[in-house]
């Protein structure tokens, strides 16, 4: 694989880590994947997007799987108890696409065990934005109007599932720093602070 630069960059949720993906995409003129992974993936393997999604960084376990499999319409031609659409293969494919992408082009990947599944590429580094709990529930309040419990309600959801959907694939602990090359606290920072820190990381790495 030729050694493109690809920032693998996981995020608390209400940290802001989209936003630093595409600013700093915006400054390095590369391209931010974030859902187009699924489209990726899916185009790939012929399975449907929602198959995709209905994973998409979340606990994996028969239970949910069950889940899932339920709250789709199966095309005829699939049986949706076939392998194929386990979460475990789901991965597999998503992981494939991921390093096809690599391989064609650099650019920002956002979330998804990127940074796992390219951890053999040296033009790969990982980073991991973080923030203070209250600010990221004044951000998610502010941003889909919502009252601070259920801000805090749905942080915890979210940084729970990705939590586990991290540890089961990557092994390792999702927002220990041990785990990435960065760690950037934007409650402390800020979004535009975050991406000139990166950039400079980058160049340091040159």
């Amino acid at each position: 694989m030729a050694k493109n630069l690809i920032v693998a960059l996981n995020r608390q949720y209400g940290s802001g880590g989209k936003e630093v993906g595409v600013k700093l995409a915006g400054k390095l003129g590369l391209k931010v994947y974030d859902e187009e992974i699924l489209d990726a993936a899916s185009k790939k393997s012929g399975i449907r997007k929602e198959y995709f999604e209905k994973v998409d960084e979340k606990p994996t376990d028969s239970f949910l799987y069950a889940l899932a499999m339920n709250n789709l319409s199966v095309n005829s031609a699939v049986n949706p108890f076939d392998n194929t659409l386990s979460s475990d293969n789901l991965f597999n494919v998503q992981a494939e696409a991921i390093k096809d992408i690599a391989k064609q082009e650099s650019c920002i990947i956002i979330g998804r065990c990127a940074d796992y599944i390219l951890r053999e590429e040296p033009g790969c580094m990982s980073v991991f934005i973080l923030a203070d709990m209250n600010k990221r529930i004044k951000r998610i309040s502010k941003l889909y109007h919502l009252s601070e419990k259920e801000a805090s309600k749905r942080i915890n959801s979210f940084d729970k599932k990705r939590d586990s959907y991290y540890g089961y694939y990557a092994g390792k602990e999702w927002a220990s720093c041990a785990s990435y090359h960065l760690s950037i606290d934007t409650g402390v920072l800020g979004i535009d602070k975050a991406v000139e820190l990166i950039s400079y990381y980058i160049d340091l790495r040159k």
